[in-house]
């Protein structure tokens, strides 16, 4: 983490990244905004798998996964900095195999990819899913087609009627996408390089 004092990272309030994420961020060099980014999406991650968890325990998923997804989903971005402040997709394959040379297993790798892939030829789980929504809703960006999917997953495995489901996590990210601005003044404030 150059140039910075790390204890900037637990400002805020937000949930830290795990130990073995930060580390991993070290070994590669990750910047500063980057690392903000990825507290920022794995806090939401945090508060979202657990409130879906609490409003459909029926749902069966692991939280687990989805929490290390949200933590490294961008960490291709330590390669392809230029994503950091414009759009991109060279990080998503990067961050896969950065992921695997690192020693992580595919199973967690594939998060790199799948966030910004969801709605592609092969169908998402609801793991890819939620990683994808919560690095969508941190900033307050609503996407109404990942919504359904989430949507149909929760009425698949709930047999809860789907305006019920719909419902259910329309309140859910009307609360997480609250605090939004906050947290985009809070990632700007860290240098992207």
């Amino acid at each position: 983490m150059p140039n910075m004092n790390p204890d900037r990272l637990t400002e805020g309030g937000y949930t830290p990244l795990p130990d073995e994420v930060l580390d991993l961020c070290r070994r590669v060099g990750a910047p500063p905004r980057l690392l903000a980014h990825l507290i920022l999406v794995h806090d939401v991650a945090r508060m979202l798998a657990i409130r879906v968890q609490t409003a459909f325990p029926a749902l069966n998923f692991d939280k687990d996964a989805v929490f290390f997804g949200a933590a490294t989903h961008d960490l291709g971005k330590a390669i392809h900095r230029e994503e950091l402040s414009e759009p991109g997709k060279l990080h998503e394959f990067c961050g896969v195999e950065l992921l695997k040379e690192h020693g992580v297993q595919e199973n967690l790798a594939h998060f790199a990819y799948t966030h910004g892939n969801w709605n592609g030829s092969q169908p998402a789980q609801i793991e890819d899913l939620m990683v994808a929504l919560s690095d969508n809703c941190w900033k307050g960006k609503r996407v109404p087609d990942l919504e359904a999917l989430i949507t149909d997953a929760l009425v698949e495995s709930t047999g809860e009627p789907q305006w019920k489901c719909y419902a259910a996590l329309d309140d859910i990210l009307q609360d997480l996408t609250a605090n939004a601005d906050a947290r985009i003044e809070w990632q700007r404030s860290f240098p992207a390089h």
